[in-house]
């Protein structure tokens, strides 16, 4: 199980796949799941890209630091990730949480990315009382307390009946993710607030939306595209993974992207 140790001694779980000569891809999970969540799109990844997967801290196989996390904290474990692998440059996808920590990324590391995709995202997420009140929830009674809730907005309805196995898989990493760790990143995502910032972003940057998604609204998607000078646009028929509600769709879009 390959690790890395972050400098404030948390260790990062991270993963290689598809040719060692390939452009490499970092993928960056969303707030509740591990590098397991990008399983859709691996098939067609591994064929153009070295793909660099990791868990964030506090999830999947990372380890845990005492919370509150913040957003600068979440940018600085992947500049360790590609200082400790010795990669000078990279390719950077990240969905939700992840997307957040791609804006901060593009901001504060532009030399490190060659291009960007942010997806399912917003520059600021939601209030500072919804978070206090997820962290509450979750503190007392664990991450059952609210796993049916955000697989509500997480996937439409329609996608719930029709692909039960893929909504129980993510699921399971949701219901798996240590409390601790949990809580300590929506207290990065209570906490951030990159509108004005992500204006100096200058990588090419594809903004990935969803139409039904209720936790960043597409609104804020576009908000997003329109404030990174030159920003790419793309909206699917999709709740808040999209990665895996349009799968093969979203697939298309991403490797269309950072291949073109």
């Amino acid at each position: 199980m390959p690790q890395i140790a972050t400098d404030d001694g948390v260790s990062l779980h991270y993963r290689f796949d598809g040719p060692e000569n390939a452009p490499v891809l970092v993928m960056s999970n969303s707030l509740g799941t591990d590098l397991g969540m990008w399983e859709p799109q691996m098939p067609a990844l591994m064929q153009q890209f070295r793909v660099l997967r990791y868990d964030t801290r506090g999830h999947g196989r990372s380890g845990l630091s005492p919370a509150p996390y913040q957003v600068d904290r979440l940018g600085k474990d992947v500049l360790t990730l590609l200082d400790a692998l010795n990669i000078p440059k990279a390719m950077f996808c990240g969905l939700s949480m992840g997307g957040m920590t791609g804006m901060w990324l593009g901001v504060h590391a532009p030399q490190r990315f060659t291009k960007l995709v942010l997806c399912n995202t917003a520059a600021r997420i939601g209030t500072p009382e919804v978070w206090n009140t997820r962290i509450a929830a979750v503190e007392k009674g664990g991450m059952a307390a609210i796993v049916p809730g955000v697989i509500q907005r997480w996937f439409t309805e329609g996608f719930v009946k029709a692909q039960p196995a893929e909504v129980e898989r993510i699921s399971a990493q949701l219901q798996a993710t240590r409390p601790e760790g949990y809580c300590g990143a929506c207290a990065a995502v209570r906490d951030m607030d990159q509108r004005s910032s992500i204006a100096a972003i200058r990588t090419p940057t594809m903004v990935i939306a969803g139409t039904h998604d209720l936790a960043t609204p597409a609104l804020d998607g576009r908000f997003v595209a329109e404030t990174i000078p030159g920003a790419r646009y793309v909206e699917f028929p999709a709740a808040h993974l999209s990665n895996v509600e349009v799968a093969a769709d979203f697939t298309r879009a991403l490797t269309g992207f950072l291949a073109g």
